[in-house]
């Protein structure tokens, strides 16, 4: 017996007896049954060939194009063109693949050349499947609205067939989306008075059994080829109960804690974006870096562990921090974050907060004050570039670490805020490079296996 671990997709151990593989025919189905990817195949292939029994594993009219494409194995291809971009960015011989829309560029990327040729790679290849079973308002739906907005936004977007991701053969997707929304969950189940979190373990592990009873792709990967996303403070929460979902699956959340075992090597962040009324226009704006006239703001309530130490310290204590409880009524906050240079963004309950998108989208420089916070898309945007970050011990310091800031790192740090805004901004129908399509990009990454560094 032969055992091999395959490296890209899914990571499984595979089993197989060469014994018993008496023909071609049999090894590519045994192949196809156990959804292999390419390293493999080409293994099995070599071994028959260096054996001198390669008409035992391959016919001769095999068409080896297959090779990419067999059960939705992500190709080799990907890594490898994705790799060259990272080593040699004046390429032009690797990938034909052409972009007249956008090109990244700049230090808000940590490798753009890598990014772009991954982005596109993508958009070319990229297939998921999301499982038809389970009825609203509990599956395939969410609110579009308040804090857990985009939450239901991806599960309405995602149910959407003009996207070129979406396929409805399972055998073709390289991903699997198990639809349901903890934030419906919780409001359509969840008593508030006797607080039994155990509706998140049975309708979840009830969803999961069904799919692996119904389908082979949860069993034939053990979950580490399907996803799951989530905004609730709970999404974590809600994985706890199938240990292949906690250990093997892509967990997509806006909650990305350390600390509550979020693990970046194979879940992905996503930003929280508050949409209060739902409304999508106009949420960018914004006075020019030399008529902002206030150098930092933040208002909103003390809850959590570092939000009172602010509060502490600045709570209207100061002219050039202006930071408030309670906003007084005269002043407009969506206003005084278009006019602020900084603007402070503490963790609060949890480590996600909505008004790191709300400063990027009022061209505000975000001053990041959190403990143990994955950042969204940091696989891909070099934060440092377009904010600030400060530690819980410094926020006694924290107007003269602004205030030394020279003008011309301020307006370096503005203009990438500007530049980012597009890959956090929410579009209906979505756009190309836009936040929906960032999240697609996270998982597409977390499937290869890939880091752009």
């Amino acid at each position: 017996m032969w055992s091999f671990r395959s490296l890209l997709c899914p990571p499984v151990v595979v089993e197989f007896y060469v014994n018993s593989i008496c023909t071609s025919c049999s090894l590519i189905a045994y192949l196809r049954l156990k959804r292999l990817c390419l390293p493999l195949m080409v293994l099995a292939a070599y071994c028959g060939r260096v054996a001198g029994l390669r008409s035992l594993f391959v016919p001769p009219t095999f068409d080896w194009s297959l090779l990419f494409i067999f059960s939705g194995g992500l190709s080799a291809t990907a890594r490898a063109l994705i790799r060259e971009a990272q080593l040699n960015p004046n390429s032009t011989t690797s990938s034909p693949l052409r972009d007249e829309d956008y090109v990244p560029h700049g230090e808000i990327y940590r490798n753009p050349y890598a990014f772009h040729r991954s982005y596109l790679l993508m958009e070319k290849m990229f297939k998921i499947y999301v499982y038809e079973e389970g009825d609203p308002p509990i599956f395939h739906y969410g609110l579009c609205k308040d804090i857990y907005s985009m939450e239901g936004l991806f599960l309405n977007f995602m149910g959407n067939d003009v996207l070129t991701y979406r396929t409805r053969d399972p055998d073709k997707a390289h991903v699997y989306f198990l639809p349901f929304s903890v934030v419906m969950i919780l409001h359509h189940l969840f008593d508030p008075v006797v607080r039994d979190k155990a509706v998140l373990e049975r309708v979840i592990v009830d969803y999961v059994q069904i799919i692996s009873e119904k389908y082979p792709y949860w069993n034939s990967s053990d979950g580490f080829d399907h996803f799951m996303l989530s905004c609730h403070d709970w999404g974590h929460r809600a994985t706890w109960y199938v240990k292949k979902l906690f250990f093997n699956s892509i967990r997509v959340l806006c909650n990305a804690n350390i600390s509550e075992y979020f693990n970046p090597e194979k879940d992905a962040p996503f930003p929280e974006i508050n949409l209060q009324t739902g409304e999508i226009n106009n949420l960018t704006g914004g006075l020019d870096p030399m008529s902002r006239t206030t150098l930092a703001f933040f208002a909103g309530q003390s809850h959590g562990k570092i939000r009172p130490v602010l509060l502490n310290h600045w709570k209207e204590k100061d002219k050039d921090i202006l930071v408030y409880e309670d906003l007084p009524g005269e002043l407009d906050y969506k206003e005084m974050m278009r006019k602020s240079r900084f603007c402070i963004c503490p963790s609060g309950h949890e480590v996600a907060s909505p008004r790191v998108p709300e400063a990027i989208y009022s061209g505000c420089v975000p001053v990041l004050i959190s403990e143990n916070y994955v950042l969204p898309f940091s696989d891909v945007l070099n934060w440092e570039k377009f904010s600030v970050s400060v530690s819980v011990k410094e926020i006694p310091e924290l107007k003269r670490i602004l205030m030394d800031i020279p003008e011309d790192r301020y307006k370096k740090l503005y203009e990438g805020v500007k530049q980012v805004q597009r890959h956090i901004l929410v579009n209906d129908p979505p756009k190309r490079y836009d936040v929906f399509n960032m999240i697609i990009h996270s998982i597409w990454l977390r499937r290869l296996n890939v880091k752009l560094l």
